[in-house]
């Protein structure tokens, strides 16, 4: 458990500002994908000027709450809640609360940006942005948006027209925004610790042979079970040629049943989560995963070839669109969860012992990177912030 101390935001008198250091106040939460570009844009920030005074927003019970401490920021809880689709009695329950709770979260916000007096608001999706950002309008605050899917998120939607900027990962998302909004598009921030791996420390971390071809099947924290069902079927297939390497990240919802179901073999890594993405995509030749928006953007950035296959149950089958943006480029290959079973061998297996075609698709992600994001979205809040001199709280 992460001590308290860190989770607490501090007042404004416990941080005196001094001339040209910016106060940023971040809001995100939910997932990974809200979480971790606020984190990588706070690191950029403190990169740039050390003493910046920063702090977040998010809520007890999602991974915020956990991460952003690990990161060595104060987090401040704010009370937020979804509105509920569906007739059921839980949800009819939750969505009666949900004024309430909306009051809540937005008075708790006012009262957060009151006393941390921030110069900038950063957010980056999620419920806990909603309150926030609307708080940072109503007291003036300069408010900084980054959109991390093709498909922006409902949050981002709404308070857009209160944003100074809005920073975009794909140029499709310009059509959810109103024309003159103040956009840019950077790409989605990730952590500079990804293109810094070593190929030998990742090699030796994991395992893997000299000279073998490695396959990383991965669903996220949780895991995917199509993506699972597909590799354990066609497991003894993938391993056949004997120089094929799998390391194999189930999640957690799923590791038991396949650790019990799935023979050991030397040559194979299943594991429930993978703690070291910097080192699994080093030491991958191709990937197979979902296509969330910020694992599109690491397989770009490290130059990882993928087979992505998008999760139906997203909101306007936004990790299709994400998927579709690698795949146009030749970073990648669109398999579809319906045809993952049947064209498994195709766009699989048979990548894999394609290493001409590997090595024309690692080009073409590293072509359409942009690891540069989170740098150039710190040096917009930056420049938003009080300059060198003015005066402040």
């Amino acid at each position: 458990m992460m001590p308290e101390a860190l989770h607490q935001a501090p007042a404004a008198g416990a941080l005196k500002r001094a001339p040209g250091t910016p106060r940023v106040l971040f809001a995100c939460g939910g997932t990974g994908g809200h979480v971790y570009p606020a984190i990588a844009i706070a690191d950029a920030i403190r990169a740039r000027i050390p003493q910046a005074a920063i702090a977040f927003a998010g809520t007890k019970d999602r991974m915020e709450w956990e991460a952003v401490p690990k990161a060595g920021y104060a987090i401040h809880p704010i009370t937020v809640s979804g509105f509920q689709r569906g007739l059921s009695p839980e949800a009819l329950a939750r969505n009666a609360a949900f004024p309430f709770k909306l009051a809540k979260g937005l008075w708790e916000s006012l009262r957060l940006i009151g006393n941390f007096d921030p110069d900038v608001v950063v957010g980056t999706g999620g419920y806990a942005s909603g309150p926030v950002g609307l708080a940072a309008s109503l007291r003036g605050k300069k408010m900084v948006i980054q959109e991390q899917n093709a498909y922006a998120g409902a949050t981002n939607k709404l308070l857009a027209p209160r944003a100074d900027h809005v920073f975009l990962a794909f140029d499709a998302a310009r059509a959810f925004f109103p024309e003159d909004t103040p956009a840019t598009v950077a790409g989605n921030p990730v952590r500079q610790d990804l293109t810094e791996a070593s190929a030998t420390e990742a090699r030796e971390h994991f395992g893997i042979p000299e000279g073998a071809r490695v396959l990383l099947a991965m669903g996220g924290s949780l895991g995917a079970g199509p993506i699972n069902g597909a590799l354990k079927v066609h497991l003894k297939e993938v391993l056949a040629s004997g120089e094929t390497f799998v390391i194999w990240a189930a999640g957690k919802r799923y590791y038991q049943t396949l650790n019990a179901a799935v023979p050991a073999h030397e040559r194979l890594k299943l594991v429930p989560y993978l703690d070291r993405m910097d080192l699994a995509y080093e030491a991958a030749d191709l990937v197979l995963c979902r296509s969330g928006a910020i694992t599109c953007s690491e397989l770009a950035v490290t130059g990882t070839p993928s087979v992505l296959v998008p999760s139906p149950n997203v909101t306007a089958d936004h990790q299709t669109k994400n998927a579709r943006a690698l795949a146009d480029a030749g970073a990648a290959i669109l398999l579809p969860e319906a045809d993952l079973d049947a064209r498994f061998d195709d766009d699989v297996i048979a990548l894999l012992d394609a290493p001409d075609l590997l090595d024309q698709m690692r080009r073409k992600a590293l072509a359409i990177a942009r690891p540069d994001a989170a740098d150039e979205i710190a040096r917009a809040v930056i420049a938003l912030a009080p300059p060198p001199g003015a005066s402040g709280a």
